[in-house]
């Protein structure tokens, strides 16, 4: 199974628990008329419509290239986790909307006992599942995976605060704390569906991702060839759970075209080993310059500077577009 494929097949069955949790929340709303349990109910309609459009995206992105396509369909992810975190903000406005007409009926709570049996078990039911979501997410370089598995475990946050909040009000019977709990909700949720709406946006725009960079360098840097004299002009670009890699490798002048093309080789070997098969790495080479002799400690016949220092690449030196040099 291709990690496309099994992104698909996470994300079918997510989009099935989130139509039966949704039921249950319902349920539970029905029995307790708990604004704040309605509000946790709206947040998984999101997640239900959320469901659906990522299972959708993931179908699209694990298409292969073609013509019209050369780089696949992985954008397809980002778009998708735009339009949930728009939809997570929508969710959050209209949960204040219930809220303030709420206060206008003044409408009474009551089963708040059964209500609570029911969003827990929904609680732990979502952080499940979204601990199972973010890893595969992770692990496949899936944006649409692990924005489901944010949702989820977001929504299980959202809901134990609901839960602790409903204990106080049964404790207490102050029932104007359900409306205060409704609206702190709806600011977080409105929160966290902004940040989703900023990742995609940041992989459509091609933004670097620190992260994925720093591991790449810090991979190289540990186990770097005596041959790979420089790399520079780094690029890594997110296509949905592919990573598209550009660099330019300096290697000593005088080997041949199969010498260098190994180089590449054990390149990718180590790169994939790291970041398994969903990368993909386009390298372009280059021969050694005299200046290259000071920051190169290869035993080499060719040399024409003693060696001086090695440079260590870095986030501020890989990604510039031309060879290092003391």
């Amino acid at each position: 199974m291709t990690a496309a494929q099994q992104n698909f097949r996470v994300q079918f069955w997510i989009t099935v628990l989130s139509v039966v949790l949704f039921f249950a929340k319902i349920i539970a709303f029905y029995f307790t008329h708990s604004l704040a349990i309605l509000s946790d109910a709206l947040e998984s309609i999101v997640n239900v419509i959320a469901g659906f459009i990522g299972l959708y995206s993931l179908y699209i992105a694990a298409k292969p290239r073609d013509l019209e396509h050369p780089y696949g369909h992985g954008k397809a992810e980002f778009v998708s986790a735009a339009f949930e975190g728009g939809l997570i903000v929508a969710a959050g406005i209209l949960i204040i909307y219930e809220t303030v007409t709420n206060i206008l009926r003044n409408e009474p709570i009551h089963q708040l006992d059964t209500g609570l049996w029911l969003i827990g078990a929904t609680a732990l039911i979502n952080f499940a599942a979204g601990s199972i979501c973010l890893r595969i997410g992770k692990k496949n370089h899936s944006l649409a995976l692990q924005a489901s598995g944010k949702h989820l475990q977001i929504d299980t946050y959202s809901t134990l605060a609901i839960i602790a909040g409903l204990i106080i009000i049964l404790l207490t019977k102050l029932y104007w704390l359900d409306k205060v709990i409704a609206f702190g909700m709806s600011l977080l949720i409105i929160y966290n569906g902004y940040k989703i709406i900023r990742s995609s946006l940041a992989g459509i725009m091609d933004e670097a991702d620190m992260e994925i960079l720093s591991r790449f360098i810090e991979v190289l840097n540990n186990q770097r060839n005596e041959n790979w004299v420089d790399l520079h002009n780094l690029r890594v670009i997110k296509y949905g759970s592919l990573l598209h890699v550009d660099c330019h490798l300096t290697v000593p002048w005088y080997l041949n075209i199969h010498e260098a093309h190994k180089e590449i080789d054990d390149l990718s070997a180590l790169i994939r080993q790291e970041f398994g098969d969903s990368i993909e790495l386009f390298v372009h080479t280059d021969g050694c310059l005299p200046f290259s002799c000071r920051i190169c400690n290869k035993a080499c016949h060719e040399r024409q500077h003693p060696f001086e220092q090695k440079i260590k690449w870095t986030l501020e030196n890989i990604l510039s577009d031309k060879k290092h040099q003391l």
